[in-house]
């Protein structure tokens, strides 16, 4: 029986074993498309929120940005737009992988401004956003995206 983890058959063999699994069950092309499956219907679900119909923004939608998530550079109203806009554009493009690097670069912008301006108690929640859509913003969508298949950088 090994007496140190260094040798051969020591504790760090389980170790190896399961990264070894892990690694063949976890093929690379799978994780951009489990992050932008999941990014996009957090956004999407938010943006959902905030309209009735195909896209007809709601009284408390235009309530909460003139109360709740009022921002210091842009007008309640516009903002509203905006916002709802891009709750449904960039996730719906993110399913896609179309334009994933900028779809990614402009949730993870809404991310850090609802973070700053809006929540900054939430940046746990916030935090782990962001750790999803980085890799997009520097490794793109992935072998299953649109981006790949155009070849999209």
């Amino acid at each position: 029986m090994a007496t140190t983890p260094n040798e051969a058959g020591g504790w760090r063999s389980p170790f190896r074993l399961f990264a070894k699994g892990a690694t063949a069950a976890l093929p690379d092309w799978l994780l951009p498309l489990v992050q932008r499956l999941g990014i996009a219907a957090v956004f999407f679900q938010s943006g959902r929120t905030k309209v009735e119909g195909l896209f007809t923004l709601t009284d408390s939608a235009f309530y909460l940005f003139q109360t709740e998530y009022r921002l210091p550079f842009i007008a309640p109203v516009p903002a509203a737009y905006i916002t709802a806009a891009s709750e449904h554009i960039f996730p719906i493009l993110l399913v896609l992988g179309l334009f994933t690097r900028l779809s990614a670069l402009a949730l993870f912008t809404m991310t850090m401004v609802i973070e700053i301006f809006v929540y900054p108690d939430a940046w746990p929640t916030h935090l782990s956003w962001a750790a999803i859509l980085l890799p997009l913003i520097a490794r793109g969508g992935g072998r299953f995206s649109l981006d790949r298949w155009l070849g999209i950088p």
